[in-house]
């Protein structure tokens, strides 16, 4: 069952976020681009740039519009950039699918995407 997790300390005013006990997003009804940025803070990857912004429409259309993500190659060639940057941008496959807002994709295919 889906709850709210949150590593950081309780904030006065402050809502933990609406994620699974695994850092998913329970509710892609919840996305917006505000939460991405609190998820990629979350997960230590900063201030999201021009680029990761680029990566992260690309793989939620090709999620929501196939229901699944193109293969690396194919997001790499059509958006111009390169694997190494893309793991560079985000640090894993996981860290992407969790700010993007997608939903947890199972344990089997968590365990390709570290």
């Amino acid at each position: 069952m889906p709850v709210a997790v949150s590593t950081r300390a309780p904030v006065a005013g402050v809502q933990a976020l609406p994620l699974d006990e695994q850092g998913f997003l329970v509710d892609r009804k919840l996305w917006n681009r505000a939460l991405a940025q609190q998820l990629a803070d979350r997960s230590g990857i900063g201030q999201l740039t021009e680029t990761q912004w680029m990566i992260i429409d690309y793989v939620r259309d090709k999620y929501f519009r196939l229901g699944a993500m193109s293969p690396m190659r194919q997001m790499c060639r059509k958006l111009g950039v390169n694997r190494e940057a893309v793991h560079k941008c985000f640090g894993s496959c996981r860290n992407l699918w969790q700010v993007a807002g997608l939903p947890n994709p199972g344990e089997e295919a968590l365990s390709y995407m570290n």
